[in-house]
């Protein structure tokens, strides 16, 4: 796994305007563009802009007090992904509606308001959805509102805090051994299925082809590489270096791309901070309930997270989505 400072130095290979000319060509090309030489000349720039803009951001995150790094870390995010969306849509932006963020939340915030109770909705126009497509190729989503408490649930590097505020286990390790991923039986409790149950379950979330073996031990092969952005419910936990399977089959945004999952709970803390400094402020000096430590681990993590995920998508993921 890169640390935080080596990502940042990874990111730097395509600080060279004749390498990404190269790299953006490349993109246009999968995706059919007649105008991908012009395309790529007139973008190479936009696209190091976009990467050397959100790179500041986070650089400032890391020194900055909690009390401001979520915009800083929106920001920064929201510089990284359109990047992302440049290399499969060469004419970004191509109209202002694509410029809004895409969410909304409440706007103002009740009595007695708990940041796990509180709810994002997703728009149809703007950056969300528009990244969901370009980058993703997810066109629909099955929900248009979603908790922070769901969104929480399903980062990998929260399953200990989770099982321990809140007495449930959120994920499952998945031990890689001679090509096959094990897991406990007891997942089929868990999910309440049959093992060929869960293998069609399973693959059509992933859109892999699985095969499963009952021993003492549950046994799946996969026909592919596991992806860092593409397998929701299973995802990659960056500091323990395993892929884990979420538990919360019946969550509406289990299948979302985790970059996704981030970017919603970094909006509305982004707001939260910005428009109701009276409760974030309390929240920071008192630290009432659950969503203190949750919110605290959660920054420390997407500061180290986005980065990563982001780089591995435009390097080594970003022809496998086509």
């Amino acid at each position: 796994m890169m640390n935080h400072p080596t990502i940042w130095n990874s990111f730097s290979n395509f600080y060279s305007a004749s390498r990404t000319q190269i790299y953006l060509n490349k993109c246009y090309r999968s995706i059919n563009d007649p105008t991908a030489d012009k395309n790529s000349y007139e973008n190479c720039y936009p696209f190091i802009y976009y990467l050397e803009h959100g790179q500041t951001y986070y650089t400032q995150a890391k020194i900055a007090p909690l009390s401001i790094q979520p915009v800083l870390m929106f920001y920064g995010f929201t510089q990284l992904l359109k990047a992302c969306v440049l290399t499969s849509d060469p004419h970004y932006p191509e109209n202002t509606g694509v410029l809004a963020h895409g969410v909304t939340t409440r706007k103002r915030k009740k009595q007695q308001y708990e940041f796990l109770q509180d709810e994002v909705k997703i728009q149809k126009n703007g950056l969300y959805m528009h990244a969901l497509d370009k980058v993703f190729g997810i066109k629909q989503i099955e929900n248009e509102r979603y908790t922070m408490k769901s969104l929480l649930t399903e980062i990998p590097e929260l399953y200990e805090s989770h099982h321990y505020l809140f007495g449930k286990k959120s994920y499952k390790t998945l031990q890689l051994h001679n090509n096959r991923y094990q897991l406990s039986p007891s997942i089929l409790d868990t999910y309440q299925m049959t093992a060929n149950r869960f293998k069609e379950h399973l693959e059509s979330k992933t859109k892999l082809n699985i095969s499963i073996t009952e021993s003492e031990l549950l046994e799946m092969e996969i026909d592919q590489k596991l992806l860092f952005n593409k397998h929701a419910p299973i995802r990659y936990h960056l500091f323990d270096k395993n892929f884990m399977l979420s538990l919360t089959k019946s969550s509406e945004c289990s299948t979302l791309p985790e970059v996704m999952l981030h970017y919603l709970l970094l909006y509305n803390l982004s707001m939260i901070c910005r428009y109701e400094t009276e409760w974030w402020s309390e929240l920071l000096k008192t630290m009432p309930n659950e969503d203190y430590p949750l919110i605290l681990q959660f920054l420390s993590i997407t500061q180290e997270k986005i980065p990563f995920l982001i780089y591995q998508w435009l390097t080594s993921e970003r022809f496998s989505t086509q």
